[in-house]
């Protein structure tokens, strides 16, 4: 496939993400309490298990082996299209004993010939690099166990708008792959104006740490972007559902500075989807969109819902990215609550006494009924535990 060998040859060139050799201390960060949280995100209506098959489709220089380190218990298997990048993880596998880990040399739209399914696909800053993406998230749809959840990251295109322009900059240059052209650019980029839109990127992502980022940003053969509609519609289009977002806050209107707008009562009237695309318009510099989706006759797998009495037997988990900030408060507030993995600084919940105590009180066994056991507090309750669920502070076991 031309279009594959056009990746893949960038690849052999610069391999991305920067291998490692050091699995260790991203095995630490993987406790139980932590996979028992990543497990309820994308099967809250299933019971915990760490045994799944997993597929890394697109797995670069170490993302399967981090799987395979992350769930020991689970069978991974990775693929790329890279000779290169996969044997920096053949090395990995090596030198940590992934026993757990297989890895081919396969397409992502070839994944069939692979000859089975997998609970979880994970497929994350690939899509995107593909001739024709949506065959690649077909191809991810064949492979998915009808029970399973894919997890998916792609680019999104307003925060990026200045890598375009570098991009388009690039080609009208004829910038080349080569070492000479990568090291020139780096060098250019210096003397950007610090009012361009790239120089955030540049100051605060990883992906320009390296030379190799460098290229896999500016350089690449072929990268495209969606937005939330277009997004929803390639999803559409595969015959696949849209789950949720792996972050959600940062697309809802209900949370950070649009919950105080005048505009925030036309955002609620409008349906998800479309409240999705308009809060995307409003932040402005999304670079990516991670989101779960599921085969269409399993989306109850993910439904979570505050309706009704059904939310009173939920058993809140805690993310292991969130703190509770108790200094500078505001007037009222016992605490502030902050998920690390957010990006935008309107995003955070202010908590009082009474809140605090019940967000003490998760121990990821108990329910919400038995955490706030006063039937008079009930209403208070669901909003709260709504609250926390939707920034990114607890998922739940339903």
């Amino acid at each position: 496939m031309e279009g594959s060998s056009l990746v893949s040859d960038f690849y052999e060139r610069h391999p991305y993400p920067p291998p490692v050799d050091d699995l260790e201390s991203y095995g630490r960060r993987w406790d139980e309490p932590r996979r028992r949280a990543d497990s309820f995100l994308f099967w809250p209506g299933e019971p915990y298990r760490d045994d799944r098959s997993i597929l890394v489709a697109g797995c670069g220089t170490m993302q399967a082996a981090h799987y395979a380190v992350r769930w020991p218990r689970a069978r991974v298997v990775g693929i790329d299209v890279s000779e290169t990048s996969l044997a920096f993880s053949r090395e990995l596998k090596r030198e940590h004993g992934l026993d757990n880990l297989e890895l081919r040399q396969l397409a992502v739209e070839r994944a069939s010939e692979l000859g089975e399914t997998f609970e979880h696909v994970v497929c994350t800053g690939v899509l995107h690099h593909l001739a024709d993406p949506d065959a690649g998230l077909r191809a991810l749809r064949e492979v998915l166990s009808h029970e399973g959840a894919l997890h998916v990251m792609v680019y999104a295109p307003y925060g990026r708008a200045g890598i375009y322009m570098l991009q388009e900059y690039c080609r009208r240059l004829g910038i080349g792959w080569s070492d000479h052209d990568v090291r020139e650019l780096a060098e250019t980029l210096k003397a950007l104006p610090a009012g361009h839109p790239l120089v955030p990127l540049l100051r605060n992502s990883p992906d320009f740490a390296s030379e190799d980022g460098l290229a896999d940003a500016l350089l690449h053969p072929r990268d495209r972007a969606y937005s939330v509609p277009q997004l929803l519609d390639s999803l559409e289009h595969a015959d696949l559902a849209f789950g949720r977002w792996i972050r959600q806050a940062p697309y809802l209107p209900s949370c950070g500075a649009l919950a105080s707008t005048p505009h925030a009562a036309r955002l609620a009237g409008l349906p998800p989807e479309h409240q999705y695309a308009a809060v995307e318009l409003f932040r402005g510099t999304l670079v990516r969109h991670a989101f779960a989706a599921y085969h269409k006759e399993e989306t109850r797998r993910a439904i979570v819902d505050f309706e009704g009495d059904a939310w009173l037997h939920y058993v809140p988990i805690r993310l292991p990215d969130t703190i509770a900030v108790r200094d500078r408060l505001p007037a009222g507030a016992a605490a502030v609550l902050i998920n690390r993995n957010h990006s935008f600084n309107d995003l955070y919940l202010p908590i009082d006494r009474r809140q605090e105590k019940w967000l003490d009180a998760i121990d990821g066994g108990r329910s919400i009924a038995q955490i706030c056991a006063n039937p008079h507090d009930r209403e208070l309750a669901r909003v709260f535990f709504q609250q926390l669920w939707r920034w990114d502070q607890i998922v739940l076991k339903v």
